[in-house]
């Protein structure tokens, strides 16, 4: 159950403060291999591009405090699941402003996901995350998530021999 003084709304003219947020998704250790500035291109385009265009699979959602200062973000996505076909729910992004971290917010949207989730007969919610990120981890963890599969990566050198 979401917090009763947060209001989560579907996002709309809220392009500056969801992109605002970006750096966040990268504020802590990265792998070795990845660079920050190329991560925050990445998620700032991906992100641009679902606000522009608004794919029939992408929902975006705003969280409002009691006084309508916006807190967090949550982007999630209708994705198909690869063993089974069924519906599932991607938390594609999720951030809180930074001031308002400890305060609930995360587990308000992951909350408001999983409300979502069941309304669109999802089987499953799920989300990626980076290693290093654990007061994130932490959240989902204490939300219930658990592995499902994990993805491994090696650097290749791609230069000539």
């Amino acid at each position: 159950m979401s917090d009763p003084s947060l209001l989560i709304r579907l996002a709309e003219d809220d392009d500056d403060f969801i992109l605002s947020l970006v750096p966040r998704f990268v504020d802590f250790p990265l792998p070795a291999w990845r660079r920050r500035h190329e991560c925050i291109e990445g998620i700032r385009d991906e992100l641009l591009r679902h606000l522009e265009d608004q794919p029939a699979n992408s929902h975006l959602f705003v969280a409002e405090d009691a006084d309508g200062t916006r807190v967090g973000f949550i982007h999630l996505q209708r994705t198909e699941d690869f063993f089974t076909g069924r519906g599932n729910c991607h938390v594609a992004d999720l951030a809180v402003a930074p001031a308002h971290e400890g305060r609930g917010v995360g587990k308000a949207l992951l909350a408001h996901a999983e409300q979502w989730a069941r309304e669109h007969h999802c089987q499953l919610v799920t989300l990626a995350v980076f290693p290093g990120n654990e007061r994130a981890r932490a959240l989902y963890e204490a939300a219930g998530y658990d592995a499902d599969l994990l993805r491994l990566a090696k650097p290749v050198s791609t230069a000539s021999r």
